[in-house]
């Protein structure tokens, strides 16, 4: 049985600090085709203190192994487009507690689970904006601390190797749904197998991976840190495609005012995350015709540009 997330580091006197993370393997992230630690406008993504694991089916496949202590079902908000109720599932890991969410269950209480069980069928939660695809979304508590609550999980890093890509705004829709688009640009995997291991993301100017709906969403960050969190401690601005986007505090951004371009008319905004190596990675962009956002069909040519804004778009 693979061993679970979450065994974090100790200090040198033996006495488990609070604030260490909890480390995601990437032998575990690589069981999902994406990943995100901040792609959320919800206080539990909020200084990576959740992640959502995109698989490669509908069915919700477990991050951890454990005992099953509890499921329920909980409430979420009413959309046309996903179901009235979501559902939580409570793990006992042994280091930690897992909390699950977004998966019908078919465990109870009493059953035990291994990394890579089917949990049950994942469900379209209200949850999810219209352009966000079913995912499994996962957090740890300590033991002992209340599992039912919305904030008080540990913050997560992901001790993976992210390759940043650089990317000039270009590219050509290759996919489309009712409220995104997807490029073919900044890469798509190599069609002979020969994909490297690890994930890509789109990269900021100065060549880090960029996490986070950008700048939909209040702010985003760095998809990986290392296995200690430790990351890059420094802070400054963050640019891309030559736009300052937004302000780090070591590896966390808070985005700035401003508006994403697509052809020179306002979308809502980037989605950014973490792809494995061997699943296209291109930028997806949140258009809602609904806002008025404009439209786009397989095939036509794309240019994305940044600008600062005196009203951005804010979901969350």
């Amino acid at each position: 049985m693979e061993k679970s997330p979450g065994k974090r580091p100790r200090a040198d006197d033996g006495e488990t600090d609070a604030t260490t993370p909890v480390v995601l393997p990437e032998s575990l992230l690589a069981r999902y085709r994406t990943f995100s630690l901040y792609n959320s406008p919800y206080p539990a993504h909020d200084r990576a203190c959740a992640v959502d694991l995109y698989p490669e089916s509908n069915a919700g496949v477990s991050p951890v192994a454990g005992e099953v202590l509890d499921t329920r079902s909980v409430g979420c908000p009413d959309r046309e487009y996903a179901v009235d109720h979501d559902h939580l599932i409570v793990i006992d890991t042994g280091d930690h507690v897992a909390r699950v969410l977004h998966v019908d269950p078919a465990v109870e209480a009493g059953d035990e689970v291994a990394v890579g069980d089917a949990l049950g069928e994942l469900v379209r939660s209200g949850f999810f904006g219209r352009w966000v695809d079913n995912h499994v979304h996962l957090e740890f508590r300590e033991h002992g601390k209340n599992a039912y609550r919305a904030s008080g999980s540990l913050p997560l890093v992901a001790d993976a190797d992210v390759t940043a890509l650089a990317w000039d705004g270009t590219g050509t829709v290759v996919e489309t749904g009712p409220s995104y688009a997807v490029l073919d640009a900044p890469m798509s995997p190599p069609t002979d197998g020969t994909a490297a291991p690890g994930f890509t993301a789109i990269a900021a100017d100065d060549g880090r991976p960029l996490d986070g709906g950008l700048a939909h969403y209040s702010g985003g960050g760095v998809p990986n840190a290392g296995a200690d969190g430790a990351g890059d401690a420094a802070g400054g601005s963050v640019s891309l495609l030559g736009a300052e986007v937004g302000t780090r505090d070591g590896r966390h951004v808070d985005w700035a005012d401003v508006d994403v371009l697509a052809n020179g008319e306002r979308i809502t905004g980037l989605s950014l995350f973490a792809a494995r190596a061997d699943v296209r990675a291109g930028a997806k962009l949140v258009t809602r015709p609904e806002a008025g956002d404009p439209t786009f069909a397989v095939g036509d040519e794309v240019r994305v540009s940044i600008v600062p804004s005196d009203d951005p778009v804010r979901l969350g």
